[in-house]
């Protein structure tokens, strides 16, 4: 079983993945959703580490981390990734996750990606 994507010994084990709807380009990225919703034990998708981490037998806490950019005001809004996430998780898989913690960056130099988003779940 591969490890995860950041194990800090005793405390936590992590995987994090990316969700951005637009390219550095700025245009309108396709299936950039994919990297958190692929439904399928294997894959490397946050379902899939959610999957993985779940089946983990390990001292340290784990849990899955999402780093999403936005327009400010979004163009393309995080907000239902997450909730696709969290349904799809915990209604359709099975996994239990314990609520979502988040922190918002505002004020980004990039012309595109002007706000962070980051979002957390304790996977139980």
């Amino acid at each position: 079983m591969r490890t995860p994507d950041l194990l800090i010994a005793g405390h936590w084990a992590l995987e994090i993945k990316l969700a951005r709807p637009f390219g550095d380009n700025g245009k309108l990225a396709e299936n950039w959703s994919v990297n958190l919703l692929h439904p399928y034990s294997g894959n490397t998708s946050l379902l899939g580490d959610s999957f993985k981490l779940h089946a983990m037998t390990c001292p340290e806490q784990k849990g899955v981390i999402a780093i999403g950019y936005e327009h400010d005001p979004a163009q393309v809004s995080l907000e239902p990734l997450w909730k696709a996430f969290e349904v799809v998780a915990t209604i359709v898989l099975n996994i239990k996750l314990g609520a979502r913690t988040e922190a918002i960056r505002d004020g980004l130099v990039h012309p595109d990606h002007q706000r962070l988003v980051i979002v957390g779940w304790e996977v139980v």
